[in-house]
């Protein structure tokens, strides 16, 4: 691209200005025939969110994307500026990146008067003709639209009516550019009407003087559905001059979840290898599913994606130290690490007054609980569905698959182990129990030779039959027990802690 020097050579070259929707909107249209991914890295809204932003665009709207916490919404709205031509000519120096075919400031019309095919020509980067403010209560006009400036006017003595003696606001210096205004609704209603301007005429008017500037600018807004902060709301004259409101979600599945984590989780740590098992990336994210219908959690508040992403990083961090602290080269995730993945799981979820009277721990706790038993349906026979065989008019439950484990327990014998066992005492405490791995084995499909997941593995059935009420389980200083339930009835230990909700 040839980046020319003054208004005389732009002119001859037949470059052409246009309007930033209509920039947009062209390069969108190019994106859509090349076949090109729209926005990276945003996963789970193929089917919904992204064709009706790309209808916005086409459209030439101004958009609010209304969601809870933790749906990209910020995220997209700072993709966005890929659609912007890479560079664009303005006049030279000028404070609002002024159309050099059109100027509109005082001072580039009258440069253009003075100077004519001679004015000079800067080109501007994409990236910076991108704004962004987040709306807090103390934001004023000023800030966004500008104001007299004194120092200005006295310094160039001008009169305070002098268009010369403004300064602007971030919006008008985002001019031919997106300007994004997250969590719109804690603007105070007095400064969402001074959005009016902007919205419909698109010029902006400074301390009631006779000045108006046009303004092209695609403004983009965020907002949270529930006012669950008590600070405003979005006034409905403002939202009626947003042309497009598109909602977005929370992950449909687990798989889309799944993928979300771990693109945006740290999990690879320098020097070990990292060993995952799929239960356990389905474990963390079926417990924000399960956080996301809790009646012990506020749901107009949401539960973020930050929370699978930091319970997931806290679990590997667990398992490595575990693995610095033995000297092993392999970093694999059990079950007793969950426990330390509760510190990124307790400061996001905002609790109902019953969860409140329960306390995030435990509520937290519940929530990893219910999902190591969902999880665990889907590798194991349920526990709860006893099959039934017919022998004449007699019905007989079978318990064939965990009857040689709960009876082992029954029989008074118990497991215990703790998160920074070495593997080989790890799994020798496990494989004490009369049947487990067989078990293990014939369901999760895990050699001998893999000594790492089947150790795990083995836990997560110990886990999973506690989970669903067949043993009890046990946790004290560090230490984790599994044993028979029926000597724990009578103390009340053991219980599984969403039980005891």
């Amino acid at each position: 691209m040839q980046f020319f020097t003054t208004l005389g050579e732009l002119r001859r070259s037949g470059y052409k200005v246009q309007p930033v929707k209509e920039e947009v909107r062209n390069n969108l249209i190019q994106k859509l025939q090349n076949k090109e991914q729209l926005f990276p890295g945003i996963i789970g809204y193929d089917q919904t969110v992204i064709p009706a932003l790309v209808n916005a665009i086409l459209a030439k709207h101004d958009i609010l994307l209304l969601g809870l916490r933790g749906q990209a919404k910020s995220r997209i709205v700072r993709m966005l500026p890929l659609l912007l031509d890479e560079y664009v000519p303005f006049i030279k120096g000028c404070e609002i990146n002024d159309n050099p075919y059109k100027p509109v400031c005082k001072r580039c019309t009258d440069l253009v008067k003075q100077l004519g095919d001679d004015v000079e020509i800067d080109w501007v980067h994409r990236n910076a003709r991108f704004g962004e403010k987040l709306a807090t209560p103390d934001v004023t006009i000023a800030d966004l639209i500008g104001d007299i400036d004194p120092i200005k006017a006295a310094s160039q003595r001008l009169h305070y009516s002098h268009e010369g003696a403004i300064h602007f606001g971030i919006i008008p210096r985002t001019n031919r550019g997106i300007f994004a205004i997250n969590e719109l609704p804690d603007l105070q209603p007095r400064i969402q009407v001074g959005l009016f301007n902007i919205m419909e005429e698109k010029d902006i008017q400074i301390r009631g003087f006779n000045i108006r500037i046009p303004l092209d600018v695609m403004i983009i807004f965020t907002a949270n559905p529930e006012d669950y902060t008590n600070r405003g709301n979005l006034i409905t004259p403002l939202k009626d001059r947003i042309d497009s409101q598109i909602t977005t979600h929370y992950p449909h599945s687990i798989e889309e979840a799944i993928e979300i984590t771990a693109q945006e989780a740290w999990i690879q740590r320098d020097g070990r290898e990292i060993m995952i098992p799929l239960y356990f990336r389905e474990i963390i994210e079926q417990a924000a599913f399960e956080a996301r219908k809790s009646e012990f959690v506020d749901q107009k508040s949401g539960v973020s994606a930050r929370l699978t992403i930091s319970a997931m990083e806290n679990l590997i961090s667990n398992a490595e130290r575990r693995a610095i602290l033995v000297n092993d080269n392999c970093i694999v995730p059990r079950i007793c690490d969950l426990a330390h993945a509760l510190p990124g799981m307790t400061g996001k979820v905002e609790l109902v007054f019953e969860g409140e009277q329960e306390g995030p721990v435990k509520v937290s706790k519940a929530l990893i609980g219910k999902a190591v038993r969902e999880v665990f349906k889907n590798y194991f026979p349920d526990p709860l569905q006893r099959r039934i065989k017919h022998h004449g008019e007699t019905k007989q439950q079978d318990d064939s698959e965990y009857g040689k484990i709960i009876g082992w327990f029954e029989a008074g014998s118990k497991v215990e182990i703790a998160d920074e066992m070495p593997l080989d005492k790890y799994f020798e405490e496990l494989d004490r129990v009369k049947g487990l791995r067989e078990l293990t084995k014939k369901h999760m499909k895990i050699s001998d030779s893999n000594k790492y997941e089947l150790a795990s593995a083995m836990e997560f059935v110990l886990d999973g039959l506690h989970q669903s009420s067949r043993i009890a389980k046990d946790e004290v200083d560090r230490m984790t027990a599994y044993k028979d339930l029926v000597g724990s009835i009578f103390t009340g230990h053991g219980k599984g802690i969403e039980e005891e909700f």
